[in-house]
């Protein structure tokens, strides 16, 4: 069994910091890639950031420059370090993974359950 979990949410002043971390466990045998999807009420669920197997990232506009994605790979860990936040990024961020797990050759995407970023004066 194949379990992502996040942490590090909560409610933050505007222009503050947060980290968040997204823990995997199990018969993990390789990552592809990981990343972290927000979704705000009314709105789609969007890519906020992802990482590679090779390294390579991709960050949506709305982030680029404050926000910083990082991953140990040891560890089948991944960060979001989120600088300088706004209002607007309020959501509940998910962690993606998509990796092999077990026996099995294919590549399946797993989710996380969510934590609650709230950035308000």
């Amino acid at each position: 069994q194949v379990q992502l979990v996040e942490s590090g949410g909560g409610l933050v002043q505007p222009g503050g910091s947060l980290r968040l971390s997204c823990a995997t466990s199990g018969s993990i045998f390789s990552i592809n890639a990981m990343g972290w999807y927000r979704q705000a009420p009314g709105k789609q669920r969007e890519l906020v950031a992802r990482i590679t197997s090779d390294g390579s990232t991709n960050y949506a506009d709305s982030v680029k420059g404050r926000f910083t994605i990082s991953r140990d790979n040891a560890k089948n860990t991944v960060y979001l370090q989120m600088n300088s936040l706004k209002p607007e990024d309020t959501a509940v961020y998910y962690c993606n993974a998509n990796l092999r797990a077990g026996i099995t050759t294919m590549r399946n995407n797993y989710w996380g359950q969510g934590t609650q970023v709230t950035v308000s004066s």
